[in-house]
C-alpha cells in the first residue's frame, strides 16, 4: 500500500468473496455440496425456533445466550424466526470454536444483530419509540385494492404474498409479514391469492398513469414460480407498465431459489418479452452486510442478468451495530457492484416499527455517513441513504427542510399528492404545504431532549 493511500480515511483493497464452510457446524458435517444447493434443502431446514439453532450449532452456544434469545421472543421480537443455512452460515464466519469464543463472536455479528436479535441487543431505556407504529409507513392506509400500496403518482407497490424465506427484526412490514409473535398479532391478507392478483391487475388496467409496479410482499420468491411467472406477463400486456422491479432478500438470503432451473428459465422468458415491450425489469434485494455476499449470491445474480434482466440492484436498510459506517457501507458495496453484479442503490433509516430503537440511526448520523462514502465508488454505484418519511415516501436525508437536533425531529415536505389524498373532496387540500415529521432515536438526543420526552411519556431521560 502506498503512503497516499494509507492516509486515506477509506483504504479499499479487492477482496474476493468467499463462502464460508458450513460443515464447521456440528449440525452440517455431512452436508454435501448438492444439498447446499438445493433450494428446497435450503427451505425444509432454516432454523426456526432455539432448539433447531441449537441442533445446528451443537455445543458452540452457550446457555445464556439461548436463555437472551428466548427472552427477546417473549418480549419484544415483532418477527418470528425463519434464517436460511445460507443466511446463517454467514454469521461469525471465522470464529473459534470453543464455546465462549464462539459465543462472543456469534454476539458481536452483524449479521446475527438483525436476523437473530437477543433481549440484551435491546435500547434498555426506549426499546421502542413512543410514536412507533406497526405500520409504520401507513401503506395498508393507501391500499387501493388489498396488497396494492398507491402512494406515488406514477408508482404502485403490490404485495403477492405476506411470507419471505427469511425474517429480519426491522421489517418495515412487520404488522403483515410473518407470524405472530408474543408481541404482535399480525394482520391477514384476506382474498384468495388469485383474486388479489386479478383485483391489482383490473386497478392497473384503470391507471394509464401507472407506469411503475414494484413486485414484493414478503418476499416474490415465496410466490409458486408459475403464478407470479402468469402474473408478471400479465403485467406486460398493459401498455402503461414500463418499469417492473421484483423485490427479494432470497437473492442473497437464498440464491439458491434464484438458481433452480425453472426460475431462471421463467425470468428468462420474462425478461424477453419486456424486452421487445421496452419495459425496464429489474431484481431488487437486501443485503446489509458484506458477510452476506458470497459466490453464490454473485452467482444468483449472473443467473439473472445472463437471463435478460436489465440490473440487479439492492435496498439495505441502515441499522446501528450492523452497517452504520463508512468502512462497513463501503465494504458492503464493493462486495455487491465489484464482486456480485450488483448495484448498491440505497440504504433506507430503518423504520420507526417497534422495538427497534436499538438499531436506529438519527439523520444527522445518516448525513456524515451519505458525506463520508462519496468519493469512493463510481458515481453509479454510490447508494442514497434515504429516509422513508411516513405519508411522503423517500426523501434523500439532506432534503430535510428543518431539523430540530435537540428533541431530534426533522421535517420533510413532497411534491405530490397520495392516491388518497388526490382523491380525497376535502382535506388534503395543504398536503403539498404541509410539514411531515420524523424522528431521532431518543437514545440520541442531548440531555435536554431525552428530558424532553421522558417528561411526556413517563420514562426516565
Amino acid at each position: 500500500m502506498t503512503d497516499h493511500t494509507a492516509r486515506q480515511p477509506y483504504q479499499y483493497v479487492r477482496t474476493p468473496l468467499a463462502e464460508p464452510d458450513w460443515r464447521r457446524l456440528p449440525g452440517w458435517r455431512d452436508v454435501t455440496v448438492a444439498q447446499w444447493r438445493d433450494a428446497q434443502w435450503q427451505r425444509a431446514h432454516c432454523v426456526k425456533n432455539p432448539a433447531q439453532l441449537r441442533a445446528v450449532v451443537g455445543d458452540l452456544l452457550t446457555d445464556p445466550f439461548y436463555e437472551e434469545l428466548a427472552a427477546d421472543r417473549r418480549r419484544f421480537a415483532t418477527m418470528s424466526m425463519l434464517v436460511p443455512p445460507q443466511m446463517l452460515n454467514t454469521v461469525a464466519p471465522a470464529a473459534r470454536t470453543e464455546p465462549r469464543a464462539y459465543t462472543e463472536a456469534f454476539l458481536a455479528d452483524p449479521v446475527r444483530r438483525y436476523l437473530l436479535p437477543v433481549r440484551a441487543d435491546r435500547d434498555p431505556d426506549w426499546p421502542s419509540h413512543p410514536l412507533a407504529e406497526r405500520d409504520s409507513l401507513h401503506e395498508a392506509d393507501m391500499w387501493v385494492v388489498e396488497g396494492l400500496t398507491h402512494r406515488y403518482p406514477t408508482k404502485v407497490l403490490a404485495e403477492l404474498v405476506s411470507t419471505c424465506p427469511q425474517y429480519c427484526g426491522h421489517c418495515t412490514r412487520m404488522d403483515l409479514v410473518g407470524n405472530s409473535t408474543p408481541q404482535v398479532a399480525k394482520a391477514r391478507l384476506i382474498l384468495r391469492p388469485a383474486d388479489r392478483r386479478e383485483q391489482m391487475l383490473d386497478y392497473l388496467k384503470r391507471m394509464p398513469h401507472v407506469r411503475d409496479v414494484v413486485v414484493s410482499g414478503g418476499d416474490v420468491a415465496n410466490v409458486p414460480w408459475r403464478q407470479l411467472e402468469s402474473f408478471l406477463m400479465r403485467l406486460l400486456e398493459l401498455s402503461s407498465v414500463r418499469d417492473i422491479r421484483l423485490a427479494t432478500k432470497a437473492l442473497v438470503g437464498l440464491p439458491q431459489h434464484w438458481l433452480q432451473p425453472e426460475v431462471v428459465g421463467g425470468m428468462a422468458r420474462v425478461a424477453s418479452v419486456a424486452a421487445r415491450r421496452g419495459v425496464n425489469l429489474a431484481v431488487h434485494t437486501h443485503a446489509n452486510h458484506v458477510q452476506s455476499v458470497t459466490p453464490l449470491v454473485a452467482e444468483a445474480a449472473r443467473a439473472m442478468l445472463d437471463a435478460g434482466v436489465r440490473d440487479v440492484r439492492n435496498q439495505g436498510v441502515l441499522m446501528r451495530g450492523v452497517n452504520a459506517s463508512v468502512g462497513d457501507l463501503l465494504d458492503l458495496c464493493f462486495a455487491l457492484q465489484g464482486e456480485a453484479g450488483i448495484l448498491p442503490y440505497y440504504f433506507y433509516l430503518c423504520d420507526m416499527i417497534p422495538n427497534a430503537e436499538h438499531w436506529r440511526v438519527a439523520v444527522h448520523e445518516a448525513q456524515r455517513l451519505q458525506e463520508g462514502i462519496m468519493g469512493y465508488l463510481p458515481g453509479y454505484a454510490t447508494p442514497r441513504i434515504v429516509n422513508d418519511v411516513p405519508d411522503v415516501g423517500k426523501r434523500w436525508v439532506h432534503q430535510v427542510v428543518d431539523y430540530d437536533r435537540e428533541r431530534g425531529i426533522s421535517y420533510w415536505t413532497k411534491n405530490y399528492r397520495t392516491e388518497p389524498e388526490a382523491r380525497a373532496a376535502t382535506g388534503a387540500d395543504d398536503a403539498l404545504e404541509r410539514r411531515y415529521p420524523s424522528y431521532d432515536p431518543i437514545s440520541t438526543l442531548p440531555e435536554s431532549g431525552r428530558r424532553w420526552w421522558a417528561d411526556r411519556y413517563g420514562r426516565k431521560a
